[in-house]
């Protein structure tokens, strides 16, 4: 078995195939493993080990953990901010919360496991909040139920997570996106957290001990395949090789694999992200001025900007113009888990993370060192206005002076990760079921991992339920090999 890439949804795969008892091989061109979810020293002289781009995880499922017997960190995940009672959205909100619970509570159970087909999960799903989340754009959904501009960009942006798409577009691809961010974020009960902090490291850890072989800076050119096997070539420092394989696992981008299969390089179908993430190490958490505890609102993630300014941000990007005010979201995973900070948690440092929306790739293509610097100064801007002290006051600076300050631009992801565009989903997200029509014939395509060619399966951010949640297309590609041996 060989599983190309080496990310967080790689290792799952390599871990389940491997503790089943078949031999895996999981080949990485970078130097290091772990993909979006691998952790690293952010800022020299301090303790943080985080990984920088991990704003897109949710965490794994619970399932996966406890199979694989992952010792990972477990909390209660918070509820994201809400209208206080008696505010003119409060009641509005909870409805809308319940509706959005009703669809997550059917679907959820289902991302390991088989696909269900559309029918199933329509039959038992209110009707209303069926056709709020699926059928009418999320856009025409939040103007109808909400009147307040803050409570309507804090529903929205969930929409919003690495696209810069109309609310109102009738692909519906902020919808699909909006359900998956909420499939990975359930609150309540402790949950494992998003793998931010050393989660990369303990899946590695469990794909080793359990047989697997993990090879670093192995740069995979081409794949050769059909219905019975397939053959993976690479390149390492020693030169080069071709295993031969009953399946190939891809984490890869679909776009990269049709590449490694042969069919050439399309640019006009390449993936494009859409973020900005800044990361920050500050000495202490900022003071809100809406009087809020900072702890609890940076916890569930704080919304910087409205609705109104949401669409502003789009008509803005979409003019080729970096927006004059940027939204997204402001939250501290250090609250949560606070072993990525190492030692320096006890000195009451933490770390803020920004997720910036409506900032295309093609805004950075020319001069992007320079675009960058200017997006990372509306984005502090933009989080300035709901503080009592500018962010820039807090915080650290690392050995060399300089403030512990970190920014990507979808750019700067494609060159980290090697992922086309800087898009960590891979591409635009699917419903997270099968429809009505569709062929779920073979195992692959009843785990939703299948591609053009029998013995190649997806299991990244491409498989049809992995875009958001971690560790899903890893799961459900391994199960879809041991289903069909």
């Amino acid at each position: 078995m060989t599983v190309v890439g080496g990310g967080h949804n790689a290792l799952v795969a390599a871990a389940y195939l491997a503790r089943a008892g078949l031999s895996v091989l999981v080949l990485e061109r970078l130097e290091r493993r772990g993909g979006v979810a691998g952790a690293t020293d952010l800022f020299p002289g301090h303790g943080a080990r985080f990984a920088r781009h991990s704003s897109f995880l949710s965490p794994l499922p619970l399932g996966v953990v406890e199979e694989l017997g992952l010792d990972l960190p477990r909390a209660p995940l918070p509820t994201p901010c809400a209208p206080p009672p008696g505010h003119d959205d409060h009641e509005a909100w909870r409805a809308f919360h319940t509706d959005v619970a009703g669809v997550i509570d059917r679907v959820a159970p289902t991302l390991l496991e088989p696909l269900p087909v559309e029918r199933a999960v329509r039959e038992a799903v209110d009707d209303a909040a069926w056709a709020d989340l699926v059928l009418r754009p999320i856009g025409e959904t939040v103007e109808r139920r909400f009147t307040d501009d803050t409570v309507r960009g804090l529903v929205a942006a969930d929409a919003l997570v690495g696209t810069s798409a109309s609310l109102h577009d009738p692909s519906l691809a902020p919808n699909r996106t909006f359900l998956h961010r909420h499939l990975g974020r359930r609150p309540g009960a402790d949950q494992p957290l998003p793998l931010g902090g050393r989660g990369a490291d303990l899946l590695a850890q469990a794909a080793v001990e359990a047989g697997a072989e993990i090879l670093t800076s192995a740069g995979v050119s081409r794949i050769e395949g059909g219905d019975e096997g397939a053959e993976v070539t690479w390149h390492d420092a020693t030169g080069g090789h071709t295993v031969g394989s009953r399946h190939v696992l891809s984490d890869v981008a679909p776009w990269v694999l049709r590449i490694l299969l042969g069919d050439g390089e399309d640019p006009d179908s390449k993936p494009a992200g859409s973020q900005l993430a800044i990361t920050m190490l500050v000495e202490r958490l900022p003071s809100l001025r809406s009087g809020d505890d900072p702890a609890t609102a940076l916890a569930a993630g704080l919304p910087v900007g409205g609705y109104a300014g949401l669409e502003q941000a789009r008509l803005d990007a979409a003019e080729g113009r970096l927006p004059a005010a940027l939204p997204g979201e402001l939250r501290s995973p250090s609250l949560l888990e606070t072993g990525v900070l190492g030692d320096e948690s006890a000195d009451g440092r933490h770390l803020l993370t920004f997720l910036g929306h409506h900032t295309p790739a093609a805004l950075f293509a020319h001069d992007r060192d320079a675009r960058r610097d200017e997006a990372v100064e509306r984005a502090l801007a933009s989080i300035d206005e709901l503080l009592t002290e500018p962010v820039r006051s807090l915080l650290a600076t690392d050995h060399d002076g300089s403030p512990c300050l970190t920014a990507a631009v979808p750019q700067d992801v494609e060159d980290d990760l090697a992922t086309p565009g800087g898009q960590l989903f891979h591409g635009d997200l699917e419903w997270p079921w099968a429809p009505n029509r569709a062929r779920l014939e073979t195992p692959a395509q009843r785990w939703g991992v299948q591609t053009d060619v029998g013995s190649v399966l997806v299991c990244g951010s491409g498989a049809r339920r992995a875009g958001v949640v971690a560790g899903v297309g890893g799961h459900n590609a391994a199960q879809a090999v041991l289903e069909g041996r």
